[in-house]
């Protein structure tokens, strides 16, 4: 009896992966230090053993196929397991080390990550750091392309293909000119009513736009968007030159002369951070065991509230708050 050959190897997933990301044989074969020919013909040799086209042959680009894009993402998740594997073999019986690679969102969580490092550092200081930071979609695509080993994210989030757990709780304010006349009522918090007839500036996340929108609806009314946004930065320069009021995570503001924030009540509303891994993933040792410490941390601050992190200002969170 005959056996067929399977060629789909690791190097030839090595090969499949970087045209891929190139989607130019030459490209490719110059990153792979190896000339064309073979590159292309090993690529069409795991067509043939898998029995299916992986890319459409332009003049001049590649486009991945269907079943090419579902290799792709199966080839990074076996690569990248191959070489935490390798890590972790090397560095078995040894102090842990390594580099751990999160991704953060604005808001709440670069405060909670700065915080966690800061403390894992101190028991594991063979550990290094890579740290990404975006808009949730695009933090959650780094994770299933396993750029990122985890990531803290604003919800709602992917169930079906991420796992996590809450990390924190804030509530939305709002981010006012200081010369505009709102800015000056007494108080610190300003009812949504308020907002109804301002030109607003919101994240651009349509999760985070449809559920503003629902919000503004529950007091029969319609927001009146005049931007919408991914950076922080941008809302705050917006806002200083008195172009609109932004609604925002509330860690996400830092102090500023030109601008007032205030706690948005009337319903209030607040955002959850959760910490993720993709679903279904091994975990490496060092990501297992930052989340398992930070598990520890949330449960000692569960337990000892005077423990939490209080260097920056807080809203309080209304008793009636529910989750934006």
């Amino acid at each position: 009896m005959c056996l067929r050959k399977n060629i789909m190897d690791f190097r030839t997933l090595t090969y499949f992966v970087t045209v891929a990301e190139e989607l130019n044989i030459t490209q490719a074969a110059k990153r792979l230090s190896m000339s064309q020919p073979p590159l292309s013909n090993q690529i069409r040799d795991l067509e043939k053993d898998l029995d299916t086209q992986l890319f459409i042959r332009g003049s001049r680009r590649l486009e991945l196929t269907p079943t090419g894009e579902l290799l792709l993402r199966r080839a990074q998740q076996i690569l990248s397991l191959c070489e935490k594997t390798r890590e972790e073999i090397h560095s078995y019986g040894k102090e842990l080390s390594g580099n751990l690679m999160i991704g953060t969102v604005e808001g709440r969580a670069p405060f909670l990550i700065a915080r966690w490092i800061a403390g894992f550092q101190e028991e594991y200081p063979l550990v290094h750091y890579t740290l990404r930071s975006g808009g949730t979609d695009d933090i959650l695509g780094q994770l299933f392309a396993h750029e990122i080993d985890l990531a803290v994210i604003a919800t709602p989030y992917d169930n079906e293909h991420v796992e996590g757990f809450c990390v924190g709780t804030e509530p939305w304010v709002a981010l006012l000119p200081k010369s505009h006349p709102l800015a000056s009522d007494p108080g610190s918090e300003i009812p949504l009513s308020a907002l109804c007839h301002e030109p607003l500036i919101l994240p651009e996340r349509v999760s985070r736009i449809e559920a503003i929108t629902r919000w503004f609806e529950s007091i029969g009314a319609e927001p009146q968007i005049l931007c919408r946004l991914s950076n922080y930065q941008d809302a705050v320069a917006l806002v200083e030159q008195s172009v609109g009021i932004c609604i925002f995570p509330q860690t996400t503001y830092t102090p500023n002369p030109l601008v007032v924030t205030k706690l948005i009540t009337d319903p209030p509303k607040a955002v959850k951070y959760a910490l993720v891994t993709p679903k279904g993933q091994i975990p490496s040792t060092v990501t297992n065991t930052f989340i398992e410490y930070v598990k520890d941390v949330l449960e000692d601050e569960l337990l000892h509230p005077e423990h939490a992190d209080s260097n920056h200002t807080n809203f309080s969170l209304p008793e009636d708050v529910t989750l934006l």
